[in-house]
């Protein structure tokens, strides 16, 4: 992998086999992170790494590993099915706010005063394509026609 190839240290395992390894600086900037977070996974054993006199050294593989299994919105299960999983037509705020090009705190208030339909699940907003094109319709689409108009 050519990102990882500045700072690459190759060490010696016990079975005779070499791997690559790097600082905790360097996978901060693999993963576009702070060394303390970096820091954190570790102490939470989140990451593997091994510490050798001063140095934090991580494995590839292992950082590897961190980045497929860490936490993401996108991720996110209620009652183990997907929160937003788009390819059944469910969204959070956020996206729909991209969808509809109005700020998030937009769509929060159209939830609150009940113009766009949306359900809690746990701690989150889940929002069905359906409402969001009906929403578009008779809000979104509405305010530019009269904008036009005017």
């Amino acid at each position: 992998m050519s990102i990882f190839k500045d700072e690459q240290v190759e060490r010696e395992t016990t079975e005779g086999e070499t791997k690559k390894v790097v600082s905790i600086t360097e996978a901060a900037k693999i993963n576009n992170v702070t060394r303390q977070a970096i820091y954190v996974a570790i102490k939470l054993k989140k990451l593997k790494a091994k510490k050798e006199t001063t140095r934090w050294t991580i494995d590839l593989e292992d950082l590897e590993t961190y980045r497929k299994e860490k936490y993401s919105r996108t991720k996110s299960k209620y009652d183990g099915e997907l929160l937003f999983d788009n390819s059944k037509g469910f969204y959070s705020v956020n996206q729909v706010a991209k969808m509809l090009s109005v700020p998030a705190q937009k769509v929060y208030y159209a939830t609150r005063v009940g113009m766009l339909k949306a359900q809690r699940k746990g701690a989150a907003w889940v929002i069905h394509i359906d409402d969001v094109n009906e929403y578009r319709e008779k809000h979104v689409n509405k305010k530019s026609d009269t904008l036009k108009a005017s």
